[in-house]
């Protein structure tokens, strides 16, 4: 369980307070066999964002000793499409890796655990036989299945399941026929996107048939890189957030297996959070180093804010907004798009989350940024107070469709109301008020549907998001 302390601290900005024994990271995930040949006091947490991976060195009392990081290289081949490559994101992991141990001052054998955040539904297939990726990485944020996403949306298939779901739910009160009765797919989900990637990439079809391909997300392909592809497999918060799993019963859901055609056998093992997973291939670092936590970035961030109890509620404002609410041991079904997600399973200890997000916020920023709007994010905090109000011009920040309570994956991110004495600091002041405005519709939704009262909130902002937010 501490790595995935560690893990959540990394995520939620190095926050400190919570003690990291290390001869508890090992104790019952038989990692105890590993030998040191100096005293292993001090446990990793990466952080693998959507725009930056960050590595901590933690020591037993949860003390920073090191720090690196580095800017994730995205790439846009075609307008719409967000990618990683696999291979340049494993050696960034590598690097910042070693790099935040030099800058603690200590030898790899000193480690004695690694805990992984990523960022989540951005996903890969690759060749089970080679390891070799039949493609880049397809980000959460890629919307080319858009229109496949609105055509399933609309079809009469969706409707009738609707239809026959709402029935059964009448009948049975069985809340998952509830949530299939309102099932609605956006591009942030898996499934179509997947399903884009078998209409167009006909490699993996036939991988597929031949039982050669593997699926997963970033933190099962930097596990599967770690281990030098002796251990394949996920945990249970990074696949909730797929839409590809069953959160009632903790599996991979054979239902939309069968409905977009998908065999459930090309996804991973899904493992609780903190797990003995493998050990680090000794040529990467020099050691062998235990992988005993795998963790969702935005679960992680909840689980270092110590957001433990129903109720307690945690917003993040970095790449997008997320909103996550813990709903205890009880899955939130939500009829305007709130997501349900496993918060982290730890042994017998299973919490829940229902989830609201918006795309688009220190994206948005960055996006001005490189239109020299201004030179910095700290400047827009001054850009914004010199005036009373916007002038009148509004804008949607929506470059990756708006999500709910809107639920419009081909929404378009635009500025309305300009005039001929519309200035750059009225531009600023409007998107950072179309941030506050989403984050409102979030929390006014949240406040709304879900039925658990809020005792507990904490934020974590990145530095894009703050002072005038």
């Amino acid at each position: 369980m501490p790595a995935v302390r560690a893990a959540g601290q990394a995520r939620a900005g190095g926050a400190t307070g919570m003690r990291l024994d290390a001869a508890e990271a090992l104790e019952g995930d038989g990692a105890a066999a590993v030998s040191m040949a100096a005293p292993a006091k001090y446990m990793l947490g990466v952080d693998v964002g959507s725009t930056v991976i960050r590595c901590h060195v933690y020591d037993k009392v949860a003390a920073i000793k090191g720090v690196s990081a580095k800017q994730v290289e995205v790439l846009h081949p075609q307008p719409g499409w967000v990618e990683l490559d696999p291979e340049r994101l494993w050696t960034q992991f590598v690097d910042v890796v070693k790099e935040a141990v030099q800058a603690a001052g200590i030898k790899m054998n000193q480690i004695s655990a690694l805990g992984i955040a990523t960022h989540r539904a951005t996903f890969l297939t690759w060749n089970k036989q080679t390891g070799k990726p039949f493609h880049n990485f397809i980000s959460w944020q890629d919307r080319r299945a858009a229109e496949l996403v609105k055509s399933w949306n609309r079809s009469f298939l969706m409707k009738a399941v609707h239809g026959v779901s709402s029935l059964l739910h009448f009948f049975t009160r069985v809340e998952l026929f509830l949530m299939a009765s309102t099932l609605t797919f956006t591009t942030q989900h898996t499934p179509l996107r997947l399903a884009w990637v078998l209409q167009h990439i006909p490699e993996v079809e036939q991988a597929i048939e031949d039982d050669n391909c593997c699926f997963g997300t970033v933190d099962t392909w930097l596990l599967y890189k770690l281990t030098k592809g002796a251990v394949y497999a996920t945990d249970y918060s990074s696949a909730s957030s797929t839409a590809f799993f069953d959160p009632f019963k903790l599996q991979w859901s054979v239902v939309l297996g069968k409905l977009f055609s998908i065999p459930i056998k090309i996804f991973p093992p899904v493992k609780d959070t903190s797990h003995m997973f493998g050990l680090v291939d000794a040529e990467i670092f020099g050691e062998p180093i235990p992988v005993t936590a795998l963790v969702a970035d935005q679960q992680a961030a909840m689980f270092g804010e110590c957001c433990f109890n129903p109720g307690d509620l945690k917003v993040t404002m970095g790449t997008g907004s997320f909103w996550d609410i813990n709903t205890g041991s009880k899955v939130h079904v939500s009829r305007t798009g709130l997501y349900p997600l496993v918060g982290w399973k730890i042994g017998k200890d299973l919490t829940y989350l229902a989830e609201g997000n918006a795309s688009d916020t220190g994206n948005a920023i960055k996006w001005a940024q490189d239109l020299d709007l201004f030179t910095n994010a700290e400047e827009t905090s001054r850009m914004a107070y010199s005036l009373v109000n916007s002038g009148g011009v509004c804008f949607v920040p929506s470059f990756s469709g708006l999500q709910i309570p809107v639920n419009d994956p081909c929404a378009c991110t635009s500025f309305m109301g300009i005039t001929s004495s519309t200035t750059k600091n009225h531009l600023v002041r409007a998107m950072l008020e179309s941030i506050s405005f989403r984050n409102k519709q979030l929390y006014e939704t949240i406040a709304r549907e879900v039925n658990v009262p809020t005792t507990y909130v904490r934020y974590v902002l990145c530095d894009v998001v703050q002072g005038f937010l």
